[in-house]
């Protein structure tokens, strides 16, 4: 097995296809040239190259290759960790790391024809992916020809493959497939323009009559249940619900602390010299938040020893509870401190306000909506009661 993440994090400096370096490249702090950029990212809305380029050189995508092409074959929580580290320097850089990770782990279900077409020559190579089937697909002697829009697909800007589920529900359309589609054989329309998570380039994807031979395809529904049929590694083999929206929650996490430093170093540095209800109302929020945040950590790392110890099945319920139960909380304490930290905490392009809206898109996602956790859960623990 290779390195692990957080080690890699200060990995080589990528060198430009086609260029020899002249003597061993420096090593590159992907944690700091994201915190570098991150201001500028969250103005313009895009992810400086150098961060593209870091993320790249750590290996992020490849976490959960197969050792069999060179990938990383890592754990969860090697992966939870260093998103988590690099979300305090950046929210959208983790975001988007996140994402073409467990989008690789998706692709370990692919056939071993795919894999190899993918990873023998570039195991770290980017992926982004559109979860939600949609589009529409044709069948041939060869394959599929697909056709449509994917919204929401976070790093498709940077991805040299995606993962596509298709086609949407129609009354003629077969069982979902995900079907991997190289760069070239896309557009974007740059559709993102949200409060927060600015730079995931969260864009729409657009195919115009692509031809994906089945070998580039794997049932969804495979995907979903965790049945991987090339591979035993226990990460490759994880019920999707399992992970319970730990994907967002690293990065968000990762937030919520940057913005408990931010609120220490504002409105911190000033605490002597406010009143006294506001001095109280502002250690009574920086209390309560990082109390929160050390809970969510611990609930975090419960959920990454599921995931890692091969108890995800049984414990598929919990993990989703826990997840959405910690972006609750997240988002309270990082409203908390803003609304302590006064209009000063609030200008536009603050730490404090950054991270803020960050934790607000993030923890927005629909695989951390408490309501419908809620009701997968209280239907089982119900029936559980009942005996």
């Amino acid at each position: 097995m290779n390195a692990s993440l957080t080690d890699a994090l200060a990995g080589p400096v990528p060198v430009p296809p086609g260029e020899q370096p002249d003597q061993q490249p420096a090593p590159v702090d992907l944690v700091a040239i994201a915190g570098r950029t991150a201001e500028q990212a969250d103005r313009t809305g895009v992810l400086a190259p150098e961060v593209v380029a870091a993320l790249i050189a750590a290996r992020v995508s490849g976490h959960f290759v197969p050792a069999r092409w060179n990938g990383r074959e890592g754990t969860f929580g090697e992966l939870t960790r260093a998103m988590v580290d690099l979300g305090t320097a950046c929210a959208s850089a983790s975001w988007v790391g996140s994402m073409s990770a467990y989008t690789g782990r998706f692709a370990t279900h692919l056939p071993l024809a795919a894999q190899e077409e993918i990873w023998a020559d570039d195991p770290d190579v980017p992926w982004a992916s559109g979860l939600v089937p949609a589009g529409r697909s044709r069948r041939t002697d060869h394959g599929y020809r697909l056709s449509g829009s994917w919204n929401y697909v976070s790093g498709c800007e940077f991805a040299g493959w995606l993962l596509l589920a298709g086609p949407g529900p129609a009354p003629d359309s077969g069982p979902p497939l995900f079907h991997a589609v190289p760069r070239g054989a896309f557009t974007i329309e740059r559709t993102w323009d949200a409060v927060g998570m600015r730079a995931t380039g969260t864009h729409t994807v657009v195919l115009d009559d692509v031809e994906v031979p089945f070998h580039r395809t794997v049932p969804v529904r495979d995907v979903a249940l965790g049945r991987n049929a090339t591979s035993t590694v226990i990460q490759h083999n994880v019920p999707l619900p399992s992970l319970g929206g730990l994907t967002c929650v690293a990065p968000t996490l990762g937030a919520a602390r940057a913005a408990l430093a931010g609120a220490l170093a504002t409105t911190g540095r000033r605490r002597e010299a406010l009143p006294v209800e506001a001095r109280v109302g502002f250690d009574d929020a920086v209390t309560h938040a990082s109390a929160d945040l050390d809970a969510v950590t611990l609930v975090v790392d419960r959920i990454i020893d599921v995931l890692d110890s091969g108890r995800a099945g049984e414990l598929a319920l919990r993990n989703a509870r826990d997840a959405a139960w910690s972006a609750r909380v997240l988002r309270d304490a990082v409203q908390r401190l803003l609304l302590v930290g006064g209009t000063s905490a609030q200008n536009r392009f603050g730490s404090l306000d950054r991270s803020w809206r960050d934790v607000l898109t993030g923890t927005s996602h629909a695989a951390l909506r408490f309501d419908k956790v809620a009701t997968a859960y209280g239907e089982a623990a119900t029936a559980r009661a009942a005996g």
